[in-house]
């Protein structure tokens, strides 16, 4: 069982990274192109729409996903019922925000919003008729299907904004770039999916899942409001390019965090909801470890190359973006390893310990910015990363009493990741600061840093680089004698 959870787990990152990153690869080919042709005040308009388009999808959603993975004896009745609802709640959402869009618009000061909302707000209608299908999926660990779902999605949607963009069409590109991404994942989820829907449902099943689920849907809501709090505040007391600043330097780090976080999310929770409880511990720590081996390098790597990369890729009219880029990267760093211990709730069944870690963070979160906006917008960003990486130590609390983890494992399992990364990253940085060219200096920061993190954890025979080392060749080996 233990070598069964560990092989689908193995293979399951495998999928969710190569996927993941090829994904976040072509949003990052597109989205260069895209911010060289548009202007800090497009992307200062969808900014401002951003939250409200989350939590109605979070509500449509209604953490059935999750509470479905964690049913073990799972019926199409299950997945009829969670169509329905989920659909049905799509539907009434639309036409209530469809109605209230006036308001948002008079929010913002900004009346340009009312159409452009009333179509971005499609998206979430259009992906409730795939949430019961998404959710076979997940529960199958069906990730090779996803990951084909989401990167033909990716490519033909950023190639439809490219072409809306470079026609003049402005920030309508970016919406429906949106749009078009959540209509052909929906659609591919439902071609890759056994489950098809028809019409002879019971609302008992969904009954059944509400105490998990309700709990993670309020989880969901705070984490959105925890995300998106600082595009709401700037967008109603800054300008709509401060939002476009900001909204760039978050989507960048975003796309580094969730190349990482999204392809442990596709393996962790059904790997763990199937493991033993004398397994829990040991594949736990195994995937925290893996985790930060792969963030911290990768995050904290990226807010050192942050002013180069803002100026070689997108233009130094966005430089402004790289300072809050490199501040977001360091929650960035430890965003996935909070995953890990909040997909480990989850599979335990403990949505209302999850919802409180969550509801906490954002209370911490908006009460820090209240007290900073006013300072300027750096000062608001640092000071709610710091208390994000902070919350962990709550989490931490519940996940202790489910696995047994004690703070001296965790620090154990993933601080050495953190001071090594810490150390090349220094290193990368002395080596090219007196280098002259920005591509110079980019090369010289990514090789050292990576030189001197591989070879210090190569060194100090850590076990996960070795492990990694080792499943990849096994992958080749089996790559050339599938071709022999």
């Amino acid at each position: 069982m233990a070598e069964d959870l560990k092989q689908a787990a193995a293979k399951g990152l495998f999928w969710g990274g190569v996927s993941n990153g090829l994904q976040q690869l072509l949003n990052l080919a597109f989205g260069i192109f895209l911010c060289r042709i548009l202007s800090e005040d497009d992307y200062g308009m969808v900014g401002m729409l951003a939250i409200f388009a989350a939590i109605a999808n979070a509500i449509q959603e209604s953490g059935f996903r999750s509470a479905i993975t964690n049913r073990k004896n799972i019926t199409h009745a299950d997945y009829n019922s969670v169509f329905w609802v989920s659909l049905g709640l799509g539907v009434v959402l639309y036409i209530i925000l469809f109605l209230s869009v006036p308001l948002i618009a008079d929010f913002f000061h900004t009346p340009e919003l009312v159409p452009l909302g009333r179509f971005l707000f499609l998206g979430f209608l259009i992906s409730s008729t795939g949430t019961a299908h998404n959710a076979y999926l997940f529960k199958n660990l069906k990730v090779k299907e996803m990951s084909k779902a989401t990167l033909l999605a990716t490519l033909v949607s950023g190639g439809v904004a490219l072409v809306m963009a470079l026609n003049g069409m402005a920030y309508w590109g970016i919406a429906t770039q949106n749009v078009v991404y959540i209509t052909v994942s929906t659609l591919m989820f439902w071609r890759y999916s056994d489950f098809k829907p028809n019409f002879q449902f019971s609302l008992q099943p969904v009954k059944e899942m509400l105490p998990f689920s309700s709990k993670l849907l309020i989880t969901t809501i705070f984490h959105l409001l925890n995300e998106n709090f600082f595009t709401t505040l700037l967008g109603h007391f800054f300008t709509k390019k401060d939002v476009g600043y900001y909204y760039n330097g978050y989507k960048w780090t975003n796309t580094g965090t969730q190349t990482i976080s999204l392809a442990i999310e596709n393996v962790m929770q059904p790997v763990m909801s199937k493991a033993d409880d004398g397994d829990r511990l040991r594949v736990f720590c195994k995937l925290l470890e893996v985790t930060a081996f792969i963030s911290m390098p990768c995050m904290i790597g990226l807010a050192l190359i942050a002013p180069e990369f803002i100026s070689i890729t997108i233009g130094d009219k966005w430089l402004p973006s790289a300072d809050i880029m490199m501040v977001l990267c360091v929650w960035g760093a430890f965003f996935p390893i909070c995953q890990v211990y909040q997909k480990q709730l989850l599979s335990a069944g403990k949505s209302g310990e999850m919802m409180f870690c969550v509801i906490s963070r954002c209370a911490v979160q908006i009460a820090v910015v209240a007290l900073t906006f006013r300072y300027g917008i750096l000062t608001m960003v640092a000071s709610g990363t710091a208390a994000n990486v902070l919350s962990i130590l709550v989490v931490h609390y519940f996940v202790r009493h489910i696995n047994g983890l004690s703070l001296w494992m965790f620090f154990r399992a993933v601080f050495p990741f953190v001071i090594v990364a810490a150390l090349s990253v220094t290193a990368g940085y002395f080596a090219a600061c007196w280098l002259d060219g920005e591509w110079a200096r980019v090369a010289v920061k990514i090789a050292v840093t990576a030189a001197v993190y591989l070879g210090a954890l190569w060194v100090a025979r850590v076990g996960v680089m070795s492990e990694a080392v080792e499943f990849l060749r096994r992958m080749m080996q089996k790559k050339i004698s599938t071709k022999k």
